[in-house]
């Protein structure tokens, strides 16, 4: 549909700048885009915008991300009640491994780098551990969404041992390739914004020092989500436990799913089997020990879920705007207008640029490296440019518009596991973003050179 197929998206971005409202923002381009695909009939579009909501649950990646989004709810409020994650807490200062805001930034990032098996499983493991201990030194929530989304998604673009990995190196088939897994490994070392952006992440823990917006909001702890009443009996292992089992599951179900390998298992599946899991066990523990009754469990659990849902329905929306935007073609529209003429210095920012604009359009890192590797690949064997050079600029280019797209699932997952406002995450990450997003399109321009 040509430039009009960037209509929704644009409309999603200034309605959400400016309404603040990011599930107006994401119905209203549903709205249009289903209007634009029904011929300009809006009553059509009314109706097709409901199915393409409702054709979310048909994908079960999709529909399993939305449950497990849900009952992460119930176990973040089953921990949080057992007085296990205060327990947790005053361990953690008792050995001194938790000294002030500086350890507890540097853990955050260490455990978001070490657990690079799956994103959502590191977004989740790290915004559970840390998101008390960030209010226990007068941390922001918002620095705590930083730096595990500039974290989590990184190291698993970096570190391929993962389904990342898998699913790139699928996409380099058959372009007669001599070794896929080789280009996959350079272009590790050329992936400026992933590697730019890790060393932004590990400056703000270790010097403690923040800079814009970020910096406007730290001291607003009033605008965060505040503890809520705990146990004062809880035991460390009433958190440990279930986020072991949590971590181990995850790791455990991957290579169910993928008959006995890792980088083929299913990593929606494996993390809605190990929260069901982890959940279960937390209800068990507080039941077993007289804690609380199966009433109150219950009741618990509903409403950890239902501060979860309007987080869930963005994400439901964002789904359904990401399936839209595939009808209209609009990744393949911006794809498209990667010039032949250009010098060949110039091709490999582009192609970043153009990573950027899909992703941060569309809303989904994969669905640009979808889109974009058949294109990069190609002109690479034919311009003689090193295919792992433009391999790492739609890679760091999908990881960059998916940093700072308000409709990208990963922004959503970790403003839901660090327990932050999803558009103050938005708006605080960004600057950051645009940073390591600027520093990387030169060193794209030099490696062309």
């Amino acid at each position: 549909m040509g430039w009009l197929s960037l209509l929704p998206p644009v409309l999603a971005i200034l309605i959400a700048v400016w309404k603040r409202e990011v599930i107006l923002a994401l119905l209203v381009a549903i709205l249009a885009a289903e209007t634009l695909l029904n011929n300009f009939n809006p009553f059509i579009g009314f109706l097709a915008a409901i199915d393409r909501i409702s054709y979310v649950f048909s994908d079960a990646g999709n529909a399993r991300i939305l449950l497990f989004s849900l009952l992460i709810g119930a176990f973040l409020a089953l921990i949080r009640q057992s007085g296990g994650v205060s327990a947790f807490v005053r361990w953690l200062l008792d050995t001194g491994l938790a000294r002030g805001p500086r350890s507890v930034s540097l853990l955050t990032c260490i455990l978001g780098v070490c657990i690079f098996i799956e994103s959502n499983l590191s977004v989740l493991a790290c915004g559970t551990f840390a998101q008390s201990l960030f209010d226990r030194f007068r941390m922001s929530r918002a620095r705590l969404a930083f730096l595990i989304d500039s974290t989590c998604a990184p190291v698993s673009v970096l570190i391929l041992l993962n389904g990342w990995g898998a699913f790139v190196l699928g996409l380099l088939q058959g372009y007669g390739l001599e070794n896929p897994v080789s280009i996959l490994i350079a272009s590790i070392s050329l992936n400026f914004y992933a590697i730019t952006i890790l060393i932004l992440a590990f400056y703000t823990a270790w010097s403690g020092r923040i800079h814009g917006i970020l910096a406007m909001h730290e001291n607003a702890l009033s605008s965060e989500p505040q503890a809520q009443a705990e146990n004062a009996n809880g035991k460390v292992v009433y958190f440990l436990l279930p986020l072991i089992i949590l971590v181990g599951g995850i790791i455990g179900f991957m290579f169910y799913t993928g008959n006995g390998s890792l980088i083929a298992g299913s990593g929606s599946a494996s993390v809605l089997y190990a929260t069901c899991l982890a959940t279960l066990v937390a209800c068990i523990l507080l039941s077993f020990n007289g804690m609380f009754r199966h009433r109150e469990l219950v009741e618990i659990s509903l409403r950890g879920m239902g501060e979860l849902l309007p987080v869930v329905s963005i994400l439901l929306l964002a789904f359904a705007l990401g399936g839209s935007m595939q009808a209209m073609q609009t990744g393949a529209f911006v794809a498209g207008m990667i010039s032949e003429a250009l010098p060949l210095w110039l091709i490999a920012p582009v192609v970043f640029l153009c990573a950027c604009c899909i992703s941060f359009t569309t809303g989904t890192s994969w669905g640009t490296f979808g889109i974009l590797v058949p294109v990069a690949i190609p002109i690479a064997l034919a311009t003689g440019i090193s295919p792992a050079l433009l391999l790492a600029a739609v890679l760091g280019g999908g990881v960059f518009g998916d940093h700072c797209s308000p409709i990208s699932d990963s922004t959503v997952l970790s403003s839901l596991a660090s327990g932050c406002d999803h558009l103050l995450h938005v708006k605080t990450q960004l600057p950051y973003s645009l940073t390591a997003g600027g520093i990387s399109l030169v060193l794209f321009a030099l490696a062309g050179l």
